[in-house]
């Protein structure tokens, strides 16, 4: 049925029992393309339902839907026309994993990062009135994003506005909880007030003056009409109505026919309405069910063993992907010997998340001082083991990554080691906190910046290309990158050992590989020589150390002479190496961050610093404003020469 639906208004004629066949076809078609490309499964396969409803109600595009973070929509593309196109998902230029305007009309807001849906949506709504136009606007909001106070924020200012809009929240028992949970506890002790213990005890008393059977009756009842009264307090009609919305719901997010009817019912109001849909987080497909935070994100080729399924149909030849991007050592100096090979490719190598998480753990249990904190991805920053054995200096805030920061400073004052564990995408949310409750006073958190770099098919949006400019113009910040799983934990030890705020970033996947190497200690802001050479001087930072190690081995055989350096550090900068560098009269700075404010910036800034009058050539490789679309990590690095062929290849344009 699925490839007769080019457009959502293919589905308005189908019959409610055809309409739950196709929602049956469409879970199908994701376990088959999200067990060879990866992908957010259990989130989609419990929207589906929803998304059916809400297209079969609403006119796309001219109502406009808006899907918070965007991993729950495959259905949404499904059925706005990229069925034929669906097995491309996450694939170099095939579809997005996330929902893109520049991929078709019926996404109204590029979705990537939670907690946005419903300030877009407003924004949307308010621009409908301005502009005397009618159509609806709805915000699908769920799977965690309502813990982020930018969804609280945006819940606040519609109720002010009383615009025509309508917000789904998708519960999927994976997030609201708490929050009512803490609002009921509050409203309890709001109850037990000395004023409100008061009035209790004299009403009791004027009760017990009755006849005993009639006072212990009415006594009774004053209790039940007290506990009501709580109920009535943290009810969501009660709660939403005094922010300004009209609630609808719970209702059962599966049953097309409830969800038809209530959209209906819904449509045509005209003040903010929040609609309670209870969904299940990976319907229709047990082992998801049972286990939705392993099924919530799959990387390729990490797939459970539990998901056996026949391979996906061949992807659709694919559109071209967006274009790449484009002396010795003096006796102080330390230069390490011959680096170790790479392991062989069949032995298990750990990734760089899963040694943060195993020193975290064994850290802890060394020092009772040190803390976690994660904003919502305990298990997607490594921290299970550590949440495990230290519940009680393990915390996860929900995604507030601004709280996250201003919550660990608070930790590091009352004497604690709090290591931030977080996505560098999302630790861009934090930098007002980072710099005023942080970087400004000088406190002692830890940031674990994960995921730094390119991410592979998760795309743009998910990038960490900033960190490095914005956390290296912060005071007191200490700012480095591992260039191995090793050097990795050298530099966590460092952190902890350091008196003021630092961050550590290291990119997502597997580690090198190789044994560790000897080489200078670790000493902050000193960087290490790998490699002599004369002619050309590579300073290369993280993962981009060894491919530049490789490209100048290469060369060496080819008979140039190329130096190349492992900078660790961009905060501080090893100014000493930059001058060395300089001697060589042409640096080429390897990193994968904006070459806008990271390590080309800085060595940029150290060279004019030094002020010679010597020509000296300096060239990046790293990330520009022509971001590289989602693909495979390697592929991506091969398209902004980061890998050892390309650091070759521009180390001989600058030899030429």
């Amino acid at each position: 049925m699925l490839s007769l639906i080019d457009n959502p208004a293919a589905i308005k004629g189908l019959s409610l029992d055809e309409l739950a066949s196709l929602c049956e076809e469409m879970r199908g078609v994701m376990i088959r393309v999200v067990s060879q490309n990866g992908g957010h499964l259990a989130s989609s396969l419990g929207a589906v339902e929803l998304i059916a409803a809400l297209h079969y109600v609403f006119d796309a595009p001219r109502d406009k839907l808006i899907f918070d973070v965007g991993h729950q929509a495959y259905a949404h593309k499904l059925l706005t026309g990229r069925a034929a196109r669906f097995a491309t998902l996450r694939q170099e230029g095939g579809l997005s994993g996330f929902l893109r305007r520049e991929e078709s009309p019926y996404d109204a807001v590029n979705s990537g990062h939670s907690s946005v849906s419903i300030s877009a949506a407003l924004g949307l709504a308010s621009a409908r009135d301005l502009s005397g136009q009618k159509h609806s606007v709805v915000a699908v909001i769920g799977d965690g994003a309502l813990t982020g106070g930018m969804a609280l924020e945006a819940v606040n200012h519609a109720g002010g506005l009383q615009k025509n809009l309508l917000v789904v929240y998708n519960d999927n028992r994976m997030s609201i909880s708490p929050n009512v949970g803490a609002l009921s506890q509050y409203l309890s002790l709001k109850l037990t007030t000395r004023e409100h213990i008061v009035l209790r005890e004299r009403v009791k008393n004027i009760l017990e003056r009755i006849s005993p059977s009639k006072g212990s009756r009415l006594i009774r009842r004053f209790q039940r009409a007290e506990e009501s009264l709580k109920g009535f307090l943290v009810s969501p009609d009660a709660f939403l109505a005094a922010w300004g919305f009209k609630y609808i719901g719970p209702i059962d997010g599966h049953d097309l026919k409830k969800l038809i009817s209530a959209l209906n019912q819904v449509k045509n109001i005209t003040r903010p309405v929040l609609l309670h849909v209870l969904t299940t987080k990976g319907k229709g497909f047990t082992p998801a069910e049972n286990d939705p935070l392993a099924f919530h994100g799959l990387g390729r080729g990490k797939t459970p063993p539990t998901l056996s399924l026949p391979p996906a149909p061949a992807p659709a030849s694919s559109a071209p992907a967006a274009p790449g991007h484009p002396g010795a050592a003096p006796a102080s100096v330390s230069v390490s010997g011959a680096p170790p090979a790479a392991a062989a490719a069949s032995v298990a190598v750990p990734s760089y998340t899963d040694v943060f998480g195993e020193f975290m753990t064994e850290a802890a249990g060394e020092d009772e001082k040190i803390a976690a904190v994660t904003a919502a991805m305990s298990q997607g920053t490594g921290l299970e083991k550590f949440f495990s054995r230290f519940p009680e200096r393990a915390f996860d805030v929900g995604i507030a990554e601004q709280h996250a920061v201003t919550f660990a400073a608070g930790l590091a004052l009352g004497g604690l080691k709090p290591v931030v564990a977080v996505y560098s995408t999302f630790l861009q949310r934090s930098f007002d906190q980072l710099f005023h409750d942080v970087a400004l006073p000088g406190i002692k958190v830890v940031l674990a910046v994960d995921r730094a770099g390119l991410v592979g098919e998760d795309g743009p949006t998910h990038h960490g290309g900033l960190d490095l400019g914005y956390l290296r113009m912060l005071p007191n910040f200490t700012v480095m990158a591992p260039k191995d799983e090793h050097e990795l934990k050298d530099m966590l030890r460092l952190c902890l050992g350091l008196p003021g705020p630092s961050a550590v970033r290291y990119p997502r996947g597997p580690g090198t590989g190789r044994p560790r190497a000897d080489g200078p200690r670790l000493e902050a802001g000193r960087a290490e020589i790998m490699r002599r050479g004369k002619e050309l001087a590579v300073l290369a930072l993280g993962p981009t150390v060894w491919p530049a190690w490789e490209a100048a081995e290469k060369l060496a055989r080819a008979g140039r002479d190329v130096m190349v350096v492992n900078m660790r550090f961009v905060k501080p900068l090893d100014r000493e190496v930059v001058a060395l560098a300089a001697r060589t009269g042409k640096i080429l700075t390897v990193e994968e961050n904006s070459l806008a404010g990271g390590l080309h910036g800085a060595v940029c800034e150290a060279a004019c610093a030094m002020g010679s009058d010597a020509p000296l050539k300096i060239r990046g490789l790293g990330l520009t404003d022509a971001q590289v679309g989602h693909a495979g990590q390697g592929r991506q690095r091969a398209l902004l020469g980061l890998d050892a062929a390309g650091v070759e290849r521009a180390a001989l344009e600058m030899l030429a």
